[in-house]
């Protein structure tokens, strides 16, 4: 009887360090991984055959839900499935600012991040007539929402995130872009401008740029200027991010019923107020045959063909904090289906990062991905319905659908389709980490081996961990061996095939020219891209990962800051 009680085979993760951090935030008090998988299919299956499919799926580690449907579904515990959403628009009254300032705490405590655009706010010094007062601007009320996620963080592990966002043609801009020029102001946000294509011709043509407010014109300014305050924020602060806002709009698969004007906390999710990002990544080593030298396209296939149907029933059997939420997600039903472990995948096919054979490779995955997920929610539409804001003509108008196969554009205008968005790509930080630390999302690691800082009951402990593609003997690219163009050539040929967005870091290296640099967003504009974010360690900002030398054999290691890049909260300790 104990042989046939042990026979059951070990699943999960085989690191120390993977196990222990699944088992603090994914799974209940007294799961193993077997019995974490089997919550969670059970939770989302539509049949008895679709429960062993997709346990399958999960045991294997092929597809790795965001932490919160790991966390979530099938649980006791009353937390959102959703990892991320974007705020209720915050109009300029203070009824409005503490009503979005209650929601916030509210998505917070159940453990979601927010994204929040402040242009709606006044400038500073603007004149308030009914209280013959003035305005102390968007920043400042910048801080109620900070004070909030650092109380709410406070009451449990999992930290608070935010994304504030304000308008490039904000009378306030200049103050927004110098906000986090210190070590404790709006330290639970990621702050990003949304910059206009009309601000970019104005650059181009250095012709002078107005800042606005509700058609006001409160001072011009050169667009050459206020460009490279920007840059140089970035430059040595690593932020503010940069969202390119009309191109997301213009690529938006719903453009005929929604404006999008901030994102998630890592920015891979542009949403429009109350909006929620339902997240996973397929593991894309679990794929990888090393003795044949190939990628098992015929399972990705079909595991994608699950996980679209179990994905899609999150959106009806989830907890939202908000109602307003709920009725946000069920009625466009979108997720962001996306992938880790890209680089670790090419690297063991022998294509390094970046090169053209890499390029071809990485083409041909997010093209099966795409593909394939809208074919099967086009599917699920047959049996369960499109999604409830589905527009015939209008949704077929979408710059981004057109980029579909024919065949399944058609498919689409006969079926409908079942969710509004497919595919998303994450930083995957911790998840990716829960699977034997391989590379996260579409980046390359950032060192071959690192020392992690581990917060226990018993104190902090180090702990080496290694990128599971060097565990196999494999030493591929590193993140700062790879040039900021290459980087960049990455991600411009995601976006081709991601319909929401995608989170990469482009490093800048020691070597890169000012000058250089601020080509790099340029580039990035010209390229289509809907927005980017850059790491430069040589910065005034402590970064996340620092290289620093081992003693003992010289070789190049790093020292790692504590963060859950689920959520975009960058710490170090």
């Amino acid at each position: 009887m104990n042989m046939i009680r042990n026979s059951r085979p070990t699943y999960g993760p085989k690191l120390r360090l993977s196990q222990e951090v699944d088992e603090q935030k994914y799974r209940q008090t007294g799961e193993d991984f077997y019995s974490k998988v089997v919550r969670i299919a059970d939770s989302l299956k539509d049949s008895d055959k679709h429960f062993e499919e997709f346990k399958d799926v999960l045991l294997h580690m092929r597809f790795i839900p965001a932490g919160r449907v790991q966390n979530a579904m099938g649980a006791a515990r009353q937390t959102t499935a959703y990892n991320c959403f974007v705020s209720g628009v915050i109009e300029d009254s203070m009824d409005s600012i503490m009503s979005r300032a209650t929601e916030a705490a509210e998505t917070m405590r159940r453990g979601g991040g927010i994204g929040y655009d402040f242009s709606k706010i006044r400038p500073r010094g603007d004149l308030i007539k009914s209280l013959e007062s003035r305005s102390s601007g968007p920043v400042s009320f910048m801080g109620i929402f900070d004070a909030i996620c650092q109380t709410i963080a406070s009451s449990g592990h999992r930290r608070g995130a935010q994304m504030g966002v304000l308008r490039i043609d904000h009378p306030d801009i200049e103050e927004f872009i110098a906000a986090k020029h210190n070590s404790h102001k709006l330290t639970s946000f990621n702050v990003s401008v949304g910059v206009t294509d009309e601000f970019m011709v104005c650059l181009d043509a250095n012709i002078p740029f107005q800042l606005t407010y509700y058609g006001k014109v409160y001072k011009e300014v050169d667009p050459v200027n206020l460009w490279d305050m920007i840059m140089r924020s970035t430059w040595d602060y690593a932020e503010p991010g940069i969202l390119f806002i009309d191109r997301m709009n213009e690529m938006n698969n719903l453009h005929y019923v929604e404006k999008l004007e901030a994102t998630n906390p890592c920015a891979e999710q542009p949403l429009p107020p109350f909006g929620a990002c339902l997240l996973g990544s397929f593991n894309l080593v679990k794929y990888v045959d090393m003795e044949k030298h190939k990628f098992d396209f015929e399972q990705f296939d079909a595991d994608i063909r699950c996980v679209v149907r179990a994905m899609d029933n999150v959106v009806d059997r989830a907890s939202y904090p908000l109602e307003e939420q709920k009725l946000e997600a069920t009625s466009k039903r979108r997720m962001g289906l996306g992938i880790t472990g890209l680089a670790n995948a090419g690297e063991m096919l022998g294509r390094s990062y970046a090169s053209d054979d890499f390029m071809e490779f990485m083409e041909d995955v997010l093209c099966e991905l795409r593909n394939t997920a809208y074919d099967a929610s086009a599917n699920l539409a047959i049996e369960k319905g499109p999604f409830p804001l589905w527009n015939h003509d209008k949704y077929g108008q979408s710059k981004f659908i057109q980029r579909l196969p024919q065949e399944i554009q058609d498919k689409i205008k006969v079926t409908g389709i079942r969710n509004s968005h497919m595919t998303s790509i994450a930083p995957t930080g911790t998840i990716s980490l829960t699977a034997d630390n391989v590379s996260g999302g579409i980046e390359p690691p950032f060192a071959l081996f690192y020392d992690r800082t581990i917060t226990g009951i018993d104190g902090q402990r180090i702990e080496r961990v290694e990128d599971y593609a060097y565990s196999l003997g494999i030493k591929g690219r590193t993140a700062n061996e790879i040039s900021v163009d290459d980087h960049l050539r990455v991600l411009i040929m995601a976006l081709q095939y991601v319909d929401s967005a995608v989170s990469k870091t482009c490093n800048v290296g020691d070597h890169v020219t000012y000058d250089e640099f601020k080509d790099v967003y340029y580039k990035a504009w010209k390229g289509g891209c809907k927005g980017i974010t850059t790491f430069r360690a040589a910065g005034k900002r402590y970064g996340v990962l620092n290289e620093i030398k081992s003693e003992n054999n010289n070789q190049p290691k790093a020292e790692a800051c504590f963060i859950d890049s689920e959520t975009g909260k960058k710490e170090c300790d």
